[in-house]
């Protein structure tokens, strides 16, 4: 059975954001991938929700936002997230995101220094570094079949091929963290065969970008995850000297969705260590 949820809305950018609000204290950004709700599981886990103001939304051509026809660029998405805060009146927040979400996210504290605060990668997804391709080929199934129409097999290629997990063992636990989640992905295959992975593969970033990057980064990375996330996180280290390392053992990709308490304890902490009022 599909969640339903009753999120506000926001109008911003010519195009019409979901987004919830929850909790209080320093303001967090929540910015996920594929699964649209994807921090969701985070949202209840008591570390977090008990001493900060957790805000996710869904992306322009998400779920209920508007599904503006392509091309939609991180820039695009990053510019999205900063009106979004702006019409929350949030003048600076702490900033996650994961997969898909990450780039927006350093390509927020990129482009709108001052609105970051601190910098929380969950695995982010670079597909200028080397190992992209192979990881890319691998993806050909799934490809092939969204091409051909058929957006659930897609998906369920995609997502296994992502996370390492036989698809019926990932649906499973998909549907037990975000009752919905797989039924929504489907729904919205077409934005992200068609319009996300595009955006994300133009996106580049490396050892120049990440010179302008002055905030604490914590980089998230599960002990199971796939070699292309392992790669995008040596790299990260060598170009953000400030980061800090949180692992998650027995997680694969899909981190706060199979560890939550685990991600959870590790984001508080990390928040904790970086306080807006500086004590």
């Amino acid at each position: 059975m599909m969640q339903v949820r009753a999120m506000q809305h926001a109008r911003v950018n010519g195009v019409e954001l979901e987004y919830e609000v929850t909790g209080s204290g320093e303001p967090v950004l929540l910015i996920s991938p594929v699964v649209a709700d994807g921090f969701l599981p985070l949202v209840s886990e008591r570390a977090l929700a008990a001493r900060y103001q957790l805000i996710t939304y869904h992306k322009r051509g998400w779920a209920g936002s508007t599904h503006a026809p392509g091309p939609v660029s991180i820039a695009d998405h990053a510019a999205d997230a900063a009106a979004l805060l702006g019409h929350l009146g949030v003048p600076r927040a702490h900033i996650a995101g994961h997969s898909s979400g990450g780039p927006v996210a350093m390509q927020l504290a990129l482009v709108r220094p001052e609105i970051v605060h601190t910098l929380a990668l969950l695995e982010p997804s670079l597909l200028s570094v080397p190992g992209a391709a192979g990881f890319l080929q691998k993806a050909g199934p799934a490809f092939d079949a969204y091409a051909a129409g058929r957006h659930e097999t897609a998906l369920a290629l995609f997502i296994s091929l992502v996370s390492g997990l036989e698809w019926n063992a990932c649906r499973a636990m998909l549907e037990r963290r975000v009752p919905g989640a797989v039924a929504a992905a489907i729904t919205d295959a077409d934005t992200f065969f068609g319009i996300e992975l595009p955006g994300l593969g133009a996106w580049t970033f490396g050892a120049a970008e990440a010179g302008a990057i002055s905030q604490p980064v914590l980089s998230v990375l599960g002990t199971e995850t796939e070699p292309l996330w392992v790669e995008i996180a040596v790299l990260r280290r060598s170009w953000l000297p400030q980061v800090e390392d949180c692992a998650v053992e027995g997680a694969g990709h899909l981190l706060q969705l199979q560890r939550p308490e685990t991600v959870a304890q590790g984001l508080a902490a990390f928040l904790d260590r970086h306080p807006m009022d500086g004590n």
